[in-house]
């Protein structure tokens, strides 16, 4: 099977206190619409501690349009994905010219040519390298492209396959949008790029972690639960509070049903490995799964640090077990996004 040689992620420059980003919401916010004064406390409720932002705060009170962050996305983008693809293949120890598949997930921005061949042309990679943009998966397709990215490995031996993930949830904060949902997204948001290479078995390198399975799955008439609408102004994100009890409600269900396809159970799972959406979201999957220990504590801790990275947050948390140790034995990765959806993916942990 398949294995991840390496993970690299991005501390970006302007990363920023919590309190710092609620003072600013206060005055961008409560100026204009005083009755969001009533919401200001869910800065506090989050548990975030510093938010991951590609841009100095006072970018985001000032006037642009569309464009403006567009443009602001495309650039921010191919800069960091280059550094964070370079610090990948450093750490595996291989040539850029060995990559043979790139996976490039994103729902921030948009890109036509899409990003991957920004990173193509830019690096200078080999230019028949197999190409796979992914757009419009949210949350979930950190995941997704994780188990793209296997399977391709899985499919062909001599593959080297490079996912790149961009978020950049910052700049589709819309100024001028009093909605609860764009408010409580200021409160949550942030950034994040991350690379990951995957490589086909008849490699030979760091194969501690190893690809087993993967799952996906799309619930009927769940579609108002998560997404974006899109506006003369720009992404507008759409989530229901009712996250965390749809998860409380099919999570277990969906994990016992995956593992029992690969003959497992919940308790021969020693590393969680979950996208944490928001410290309710935390709560659900520590409710639904009543597993002993504080077997969220490394999603936790990114959510802290980073904040919510859409689908690079799983990606800054699998980078974390990879490199700050693990458990013996099996791990799951696991998001939920827009459809409404679930994405998981089984590893074999070995040191």
């Amino acid at each position: 099977m398949p294995y991840i040689t390496a993970v690299s992620k991005i501390d970006l420059p302007c990363k920023t206190d919590q309190r710092e980003v609620k003072e600013v919401a206060r005055v961008a916010f409560t100026s204009r619409s005083p009755h969001m004064e009533r919401l200001i406390d869910v800065f506090d409720n989050t548990q975030i501690k510093t938010r991951n932002f590609c841009k100095p705060l006072d970018y985001y009170t000032g006037n642009s349009t569309f464009e403006d962050r567009n443009n602001a996305y495309l650039e921010a983008s191919l800069k960091w994905s280059v550094e964070a693809v370079e610090e990948c293949i450093l750490r595996a120890g291989i040539s850029k010219y060995d990559i043979t598949d790139i996976v490039f997930v994103s729902t921030t921005g948009l890109a036509t040519p899409s990003m991957d061949a920004l990173i193509i042309n830019r690096m200078r990679l080999d230019p028949h390298i197999n190409r796979m943009p992914i757009f419009g998966l949210g949350c979930a397709v950190g995941v997704s492209g994780m188990a793209k990215a296997n399977g391709i490995a899985t499919a062909n031996p001599n593959a080297v396959v490079l996912l790149v993930a961009v978020e950049l949830c910052s700049l589709t904060v819309l100024r001028d949008d009093y909605s609860t949902s764009n408010f409580v997204g200021s409160s949550l948001f942030s950034d994040g790029i991350a690379a990951c290479l995957v490589m086909g078995d008849n490699h030979h390198g760091d194969n501690r972690v190893r690809y087993r399975a993967a799952s996906s799955k799309l619930y009927y008439d769940s579609l108002e639960v998560m997404g974006w609408d899109f506006t003369n102004n720009g992404f507008k994100v759409l989530f229901s509070k009712d996250i965390p009890e749809f998860i409380n409600e099919n999570v277990r269900g969906d994990i016992d049903e995956f593992l029992s396809k690969q003959g497992l159970g919940l308790n021969d799972i020693s590393n969680f490995i979950f996208h944490p959406g928001g410290k309710k979201v935390l709560d659900a999957y520590k409710d639904a799964l009543a597993v002993d220990g504080d077997f969220l504590r490394k999603s936790r801790q990114v959510m802290n640090n980073y904040g919510n990275m859409s689908s690079v947050t799983v990606l800054y948390v699998l980078e974390k077990f990879i490199n700050e140790g693990f458990e013996d034995g099996y791990g799951l990765m696991m998001a939920m996004g827009p459809g409404f959806s679930s994405e998981m993916v089984l590893l074999e942990m070995r040191n």
